[in-house]
């Protein structure tokens, strides 16, 4: 049995357990809570956030423990807030996420202008144990409750010319104050091919640990893409434009030579100014090896079949 709506290639130790899915499935049914406005509409506040009382994750991905939720949400990247690490925490408490709209353009047959509800309510929110890397050599493995990207571009019916999916942040100083200053060109910009985009690895995420997403993590919806590197899974995203040429992207723009379009995990290519070759769990002391593409490469490896990774960095 599965609860995946189009068929996938993720092998079972990748998914949370059916028991413990079942267990939460059943939990919302119950609540009235499956398909409501509260699990649906992610852009509520913090106090208001979906909280499963008798939920429980459980890790059964490569026997790793889960990255506690009080470091998953003190210590992030996410430079509209601010470029230290506690910034995104502190500054985004007030940021206002109702009404969100995301602009659907370019090659597609349904491009306009859609709430995030009506992306997501055609399909299960499900989850999903990934981990995540940063370039600073640290990782977390986070519990994350979303949507298959796959699912959502399919329902806009990218054309033939798609050959690239492009996404942007959302451009709001007053709200977002680390975009005052030119650490990068704003708004935030990333982008996939689009069979990276349809991998069944490739999350719509909306959540994490049982409720909506944290203003600092990304709310109201963010990408989670578990084989690169943590920037290529842009945050806030109010834009998404099929396109048939590479589009930019913010990290390339700014650091050519230190970041490229794929920016796949990939310890044999080191960071021009540190090596990939070992990373550390928050809240751990010791390092350990970092995996090919952070551990997916049986799910990810034939992307980039016949590609010479240094070049295609």
């Amino acid at each position: 049995m599965t609860h995946f709506k189009f068929k996938t290639d993720i092998v079972p130790s990748e998914i949370t357990s059916e028991s413990i899915y079942e267990k939460r499935r059943e939990f919302m049914i119950n609540s009235g809570l499956l398909g409501t406005t509260l699990l649906l509409n992610p852009w509520t506040t913090a106090s208001a956030s979906l909280a499963i009382s008798d939920y429980k994750p459980k890790v059964v991905n490569l026997d790793e423990a889960l990255t506690p939720e009080k470091d998953a949400t003190t210590y992030n990247n996410f430079y509209e807030f601010g470029t230290g690490k506690t910034d995104p925490a502190q500054q985004s408490q007030d940021f206002n996420t109702d009404d969100w709209k995301i602009k659907v353009s370019g090659e597609c047959e349904k491009p306009g202008e859609y709430s995030l509800e009506d992306l997501v309510k055609p399909f299960d929110i499900e989850e999903r144990i990934y981990r995540l890397r940063c370039v600073e050599a640290w990782s977390m493995v986070i519990p994350w409750l979303g949507v298959p990207m796959a699912s959502i571009l399919k329902s806009l019916q990218p054309t033939s010319k798609a050959k690239y999916v492009a996404f942007k942040t959302l451009h709001d100083p007053e709200q977002m104050p680390g975009q005052k200053r030119s650490v990068l060109q704003w708004p935030y910009e990333e982008g996939l091919r689009i069979d990276e985009a349809m991998n069944p690895l490739t999350l719509f995420a909306v959540g994490m640990y049982g409720k909506t997403m944290p203003n600092q993590n990304g709310a109201p919806v963010r990408l989670v893409v578990p084989w690169k590197y943590g920037f290529k899974s842009i945050k806030s995203i109010v834009s998404i434009e099929f396109t048939e040429q590479q589009p930019q992207t913010s990290w390339n723009i700014s650091g050519p030579k230190e970041y490229g379009f794929y920016s796949n995990v990939n310890p044999k290519v080191n960071h021009p100014r540190w090596s990939q070759k070992k990373e550390r769990r928050i809240g751990e002391i010791f390092k350990q090896k970092t995996r090919m593409f952070n551990g997916y490469e049986a799910e990810v490896s034939h992307l980039y079949k016949g590609m010479d990774l240094r070049t295609h960095f």
